[in-house]
């Protein structure tokens, strides 16, 4: 037989074909990959859209807040019972939620004999043993218990608070607890790039929508978990989201003031506090304000040492005034006819905050 010959026209055409297939194969590739990026694009544009809103849609929160001079540690008799009283204060800001609790030094520079009762706090401040003392039991007593390891080294002033009654507050979440809201520690996992990994006291560590640099407490929403999936994912918040979207109290923040002039000046919120009140014995009776009478959007309660507010006022190097009651909106005796010659700081506040519950009305209510 003799060579097979090939038909050019088939040959040509089978070539055609190839190119044309060719052809739509990257036309499609090019589609395909036009559609990932639109859709990827369209996914960061709701997202930021969905932040965009979350700052706009946050309503604002009335906040309450506490201060007591640290000196009243120095008054307990043992360590065991300067960690109690601690707690006690802890307690009574969780019962009646306190978002916030300054502890502040009544007793002023001309009072320190020895430099060794000073100790700097986080901020650089030189301030009173006692003070930082107060303010570190405080602070490890509001953190959630699965954080505590990272933001509490073994310490003196520690060396007792797990003896004390826990706080038992919402955010104080275990393991298996469900909840929109959580708190959580940054880590250093790799992660995505613009993604962090958060450790939120759960099974899996959280993915998170910033990256934020390791050892920081944040809060976080959890997201619905895709199907299928195992991974977590979140998005870090306001640490006020929690309480203003649900209702849910969500523990306080602690300060240090150098003196009882530091109490107001140094507020963390914008415009200060619009309501002041201050607490003692000569002040005027509780029982006559009206129910709901004080209206206010930040609200301080001051509460004296040992000596009340009077030797504080003293002791302040700033302040003028003769008379505290002047310092205040409200100067106010919250527990009149009282059948013990001294009330202890401690029982002052948990005496205090229950006589005020239904005198104070904020500007700004929860969701509930």
């Amino acid at each position: 037989m003799g060579p097979h010959k090939v038909n050019n026209k088939d040959a040509s055409h089978s070539k055609g074909d190839t190119k044309e297939r060719r052809k739509e194969r990257k036309e499609w590739k090019e589609m395909k990959l036009l559609k990932r990026a639109k859709l990827q694009n369209d996914e960061k544009i709701v997202s930021e859209e969905s932040n965009e809103n979350l700052k706009i849609k946050v309503p604002e929160l009335s906040t309450l807040s506490i201060a007591v001079p640290g000196s009243i540690l120095d008054n307990a008799q043992s360590p065991e019972l300067r960690t109690y009283l601690a707690g006690q204060i802890a307690r009574a800001a969780c019962v009646f939620k306190v978002h916030e609790i300054v502890v502040f030094d009544d007793l002023g520079n001309k009072n320190i004999a020895d430099k060794a009762m000073e100790e700097d706090d986080n901020e650089g401040k030189t301030v009173r043993r006692c003070c930082v003392q107060l303010a570190r039991i405080l602070q490890y007593l509001e953190c959630p218990q699965y954080l505590r390891k990272y933001f509490f080294p073994l310490h003196k002033d520690l060396q007792y608070a797990g003896l004390l009654n826990p706080l038992d507050t919402p955010h104080h979440l275990r393991q298996n607890d469900e909840f929109a809201f959580r708190e959580g520690v940054t880590t250093n996992l790799p992660a995505k790039a613009g993604k962090g990994i958060v450790n939120c006291g759960l099974l899996h560590d959280v993915i998170v929508n910033k990256s934020l640099p390791p050892g920081m407490r944040v809060t976080v929403r959890l997201l619905p978990q895709r199907e299928g999936s195992k991974k977590l994912h979140g998005e870090i918040v306001p640490p006020s989201c929690p309480s203003v979207e649900t209702g849910t109290y969500w523990g306080y923040t602690v300060r240090i003031a150098q003196s009882l002039c530091e109490v107001f000046s140094q507020s963390p919120y914008v415009g200060g506090y619009d309501l002041t009140i201050g607490t003692s014995e000569r002040g005027d009776k509780v029982d006559l304000l009206a129910h709901n009478s004080l209206q206010y959007h930040h609200v301080i309660v001051v509460f004296g040492g040992l000596q009340g507010l009077e030797a504080a006022l003293d002791n302040d190097e700033v302040l003028t005034v003769d008379d505290p009651a002047l310092l205040f909106d409200h100067y106010l005796n919250t527990c009149p006819e009282q059948g013990s010659r001294t009330i202890r700081t401690e029982e002052a506040v948990l005496i205090s905050l229950a006589e005020l519950r239904t005198k104070l009305l904020p500007k700004h209510s929860c969701t509930t």
